[in-house]
C-alpha cells in the first residue's frame, strides 16, 4: 500500500469535477469514486489549502494505491501540517468497493509511522462521526483515546480521539 501525492493541477481538476483532466494528470489511475461527487468536497478543500499554503502539499490527502493490484482504493492523509502544539489530524476513506479488506488499517498505520518520524509532531488526532462504528473501532484498536467532541460545519457531531506519537496500542483489558 502506498500513499501517492497529487499535485495542485490534479487537485484543481478533481475539485472542479473535471474527470478527464484529473485522470490525464494524475500519477496513478483514478477510480470513479475518487473522481466523483463523494470525494469532491475533500479535493476542493485540499486544493484551496495548497493554493494558500504550498508547503501543506506534503501533508494533505493522497491517493491510497494497492501497488500489488495496481488499484487506487481510497484516499488518506493528514488535514494539514502540524499545528503549533504539534498535532496532526488523520483522515481516510476507502472506496466502498474495497472496504473491509484492511486498507483503512494500512493507511492509518502508514500515517502513524509518518507522524512518528516527522519533526515537531507530538499528537495524532482522529475525529469520527458517532455513527461510524468501523472507523471508531479501528482508531481505538490503534491506541487512540477519546478526548472530546466537536461540531464540524459539514459533518456534524464528531468524537475527537488522540494518540501520542510513538505510542503503541495496548491490548484491551
Amino acid at each position: 500500500m502506498q500513499l501517492v501525492p497529487l499535485d495542485a493541477a490534479v487537485l484543481d481538476a478533481l475539485a472542479a469535477g473535471d474527470e478527464a483532466a484529473a485522470r490525464r494528470l494524475a500519477p496513478v489511475p483514478l477510480t470513479p469514486w475518487l473522481t466523483g461527487p463523494e470525494c469532491r468536497r475533500t479535493w476542493a478543500m485540499r486544493a484551496r489549502q495548497v493554493a494558500g499554503d504550498p508547503g501543506a502539499a506534503g501533508w494533505i490527502t493522497r491517493v491510497v494505491l494497492d501497488a500489488d493490484r495496481g488499484l487506487a482504493v481510497g484516499r488518506g492523509g493528514f488535514h494539514g501540517p502540524p499545528d503549533a502544539d504539534g498535532m496532526v489530524e488523520v483522515g481516510y476513506a476507502i472506496d466502498p468497493r474495497f472496504r473491509r479488506q484492511g486498507y483503512a488499517r494500512a493507511v492509518l498505520r502508514a500515517l502513524l509511522a509518518e507522524a512518528a518520524v516527522a519533526a515537531g509532531v507530538t499528537t495524532v488526532r482522529a475525529s469520527v462521526s458517532p455513527n461510524n462504528v468501523a472507523s471508531r473501532d479501528l482508531i481505538r484498536s490503534e491506541g487512540f483515546v477519546r478526548v472530546g467532541e466537536q461540531i464540524d460545519d459539514d459533518d456534524g457531531l464528531e468524537i475527537v480521539h488522540e494518540r501520542t506519537v510513538g505510542t503503541r496500542p495496548t491490548a484491551p483489558a
